[in-house]
């Protein structure tokens, strides 16, 4: 027996534009079935479920979701697509998109990067992590 895990995310009927965006954002990504209920999609190999649910319910930055990206072009580009169109910047790597959904859009080589405490210092006043500023504060 299989158990799947994944992940369920609340929308007020743009489940399917949200299922869209997402896949338009990513290079691995994929719709598996959609419903005017429910919309499966997959990206990076990982699940999730569009669900319409209504207004009752909103995203809350209690939970992110990471992206580790291996270099600033890769930064760049899915911060760029996911702020678009009404997204959010947030500090240290952080933004909301415009389904306010928040990410985070991070080197794979953060943690290294940041051990050093004049790269810890400059992360914190950025918004999109410039690995290039990160790695000349060491």
């Amino acid at each position: 027996m299989t158990d799947s895990i994944y992940n369920c995310l609340w929308f007020d009927g743009q489940a399917q534009d949200a299922a869209n965006f997402y896949c338009s954002v990513f290079k691995d990504r994929k719709i598996i079935s959609s419903n005017s209920l429910v919309v499966i999609f997959e990206i990076n190999k990982t699940r999730f479920m569009g669900l319409n649910g209504g207004p009752s319910y909103k995203p809350s930055d209690a939970v992110s979701f990471v992206v580790e990206c291996e270099d600033q072009q890769e930064i760049d580009h899915h911060w760029n697509m996911l702020t678009a169109n009404g997204g959010q910047e947030n500090m240290c790597g952080w933004l909301k998109d415009k389904f306010g959904f928040s990410w985070q859009i991070i080197p794979k080589r953060i943690h290294m990067l940041i051990s050093n405490p004049k790269a810890m210092e400059a992360l914190v006043k950025m918004k999109k992590i410039n690995i290039k500023g990160l790695e000349e504060a060491c």
